[in-house]
C-alpha cells in the first residue's frame, strides 16, 4: 500500500480510504505492507498487523501488487520498470488515477 493518509501532504487519517481498504485485505488473508511519507505514525495505532516500510521501494520489495491509496508526488516519480522487478507480479491497482503521470525510466 502506498499511502495511508486522507490526503497528500499531511498526516490527516480522518476519513483515509486505508482505514478501510487495509482491514478488508487483512480479513481476506492479505499480508499488508505500507508506506506513507508522513502519515505512518499516525496509521499505525489504527492498522494492527500492517509492516511499515521506511520508503516506497522498500514497502513493494517482493509484494503480490502495489496499490496507490493517496496521490503523494513521490508516487508520481516512481521508477516503473524497477518497480516491476521488485514486485511478484507486475500489477499496479492505482486508486488515485496518479499512473498517467508515471513515465518509466529507459
Amino acid at each position: 500500500m502506498l499511502g495511508l493518509t486522507y490526503k497528500p501532504k499531511t498526516d490527516d487519517m480522518r476519513d483515509a480510504p486505508s482505514l478501510v481498504i487495509i482491514p478488508e485485505l487483512q480479513a481476506s488473508g492479505a499480508q499488508v505492507a505500507a508506506y506513507d511519507p508522513e502519515g505512518v505514525e499516525m496509521a499505525r495505532p489504527m492498522l494492527p498487523g500492517v509492516e511499515f516500510a521506511d520508503d516506497a521501494y522498500a514497502c513493494l520489495e517482493g509484494a503480490d501488487a502495489a496499490v496507490v491509496i493517496t496521490e503523494w508526488d513521490e508516487f508520481s516519480a516512481l521508477d516503473l520498470a524497477r518497480v516491476k522487478e521488485m514486485v511478484t507480479t507486475p500489477i499496479l491497482v492505482d486508486l488515485r488515477n496518479i499512473a498517467t503521470s508515471i513515465r518509466p525510466r529507459q
